[in-house]
């Protein structure tokens, strides 16, 4: 492979296996973590003076009603995805993206309903809809030779008798970004089966597309039903500052969804909401330069496959920094993630992690991959994953 300069190229093993990191220190010392959906990139600076300011003053009670300089810098930032004239009331702090989600499938679905989403998917979605006693509709994205695409007649299909629709965009884990096209017809669908829609777009602010963001609820006619959860963690890299945002043009409904959680929710934190507000204020330069870095390590990435584990099979992402790799052809598929592990020394997410349980052997085989690290890490992990999986053939 061609030898490029590396600005993260101090980010040793060593120096990133400290004891607050849960992505680092789950396994033992000599297993590269290429699995929990973080990047090992440090902060951007201007929110790391940010908090450093925010704790020469009081950490009493904070804006508990909603930081005012938040939702304004907020609704500015959405209103770039198509998300024009939100309300104070129409937006709503919480301690996450997840509690969102769980609140939405408690608030708008009642226990034994069919809650639609698209599989594979980020799991705390299906583990939403079952945890709660709901049932999931889960329909397969259908992976053509151009990527992964939406199955429309069997997600109408499936939608028929639902209240709910959980959608994931971009979607986590396969990396799309759904075209204006898809999301017309996905808005379409919505009004026909009369669906609530909550679209979870966390990973909005990381695409390699170049085109501008159209959030669902961009479209006025699907704004009355829909939802929108958004936060910072994964542009800004710091989910260890909890906060997230449930946001909609129906007040009432946003307003429905988060009163039943109640106390159960919690609230989210000062310096989360001080790290925020200086993500929108400060962080534009620091995003674009990490979003160039992770478009190379993502083609990189990319070239690594096709030159030495050209079996594999491999859609690079349009957002995030997850690859969904298909490693079916494999030996050892019934295994792979104990394989890598063991053989490789590499921990992935295991495919089924992301489908509902009858759904679960047909993802046997996939493993999601985060390329958030330097280039020098991900390049070590991908030698040992081709030495121990071409090895194994």
């Amino acid at each position: 492979m061609t030898q490029v300069a590396d600005p993260h190229g101090a980010l040793s093993r060593e120096s990133l296996r400290h004891p607050d990191s849960y992505k680092w220190t789950l396994h033992p010392e000599d297993v590269i973590p290429m699995w929990i959906a973080d990047m090992d990139f440090p902060v951007a600076p201007p929110i790391v003076a940010a908090l450093q300011e925010r704790l020469t003053r009081s950490l009493g009670y904070a804006q508990l009603s909603g930081d005012p300089v938040l939702k304004a810098a907020l609704r500015e930032h959405l209103a770039g995805h198509g998300l024009h004239g939100l309300s104070d009331e129409g937006i709503a702090f919480l301690p996450g993206v997840v509690p969102g989600i769980y609140a939405a499938v408690h608030a708008l679905t009642t226990p034994g309903e069919a809650v639609v989403t698209m599989t594979p998917v980020y799991h705390p979605f299906h583990l939403s809809i079952t945890d709660l006693g709901r049932r999931v509709a889960g329909v397969p994205l259908r992976d053509t030779e151009t990527g992964y695409e939406i199955n429309f007649a069997a997600l109408d299909a499936a939608s028929r008798g639902s209240r709910l629709l959980l959608l994931c965009h971009p979607h986590n884990p396969t990396g799309r970004v759904w075209s204006a096209e898809e999301l017309s017809r996905l808005r379409e669908l919505a009004v026909a089966r009369d669906l609530f829609v909550v679209s979870d777009e966390l990973h909005a602010d990381l695409r390699y597309t170049g085109a501008p963001f159209e959030a669902f609820a961009a479209d006025p006619k699907v704004r009355s039903r829909t939802l929108t959860l958004t936060g910072p963690c994964k542009a800004y890299n710091t989910a260890g500052l909890g906060i997230g945002a449930m946001v909609g043009h129906n007040e009432k409904l946003v307003a429905r969804v988060r009163g039943a959680a109640g106390g159960l929710m919690g609230h989210e934190s000062a310096l989360s909401v001080t790290m925020w507000q200086a993500a929108l204020r400060e962080g534009g330069p620091w995003l674009r330069e990490t979003l160039a870095y992770l478009r190379g390590n993502r083609d990189f990435l990319s070239s690594y496959l096709h030159e030495h584990l050209p079996w594999v099979r491999f859609h690079p992402a349009q957002s995030t920094y997850l690859a969904w790799l298909d490693l079916r052809a494999h030996p050892h598929a019934g295994d792979i993630q104990n394989f890598l592990l063991k053989e490789a020394k590499v921990a992935v997410h295991n495919g089924p992690l992301f489908a509902p349980e009858p759904q679960k052997p047909q993802y046997q085989g996939f493993v999601r991959l985060n390329f958030a690290t330097s280039r020098s890490i991900l390049e070590e992990a991908l030698n040992r994953m081709r030495d121990a999986l071409n090895g194994a053939m």
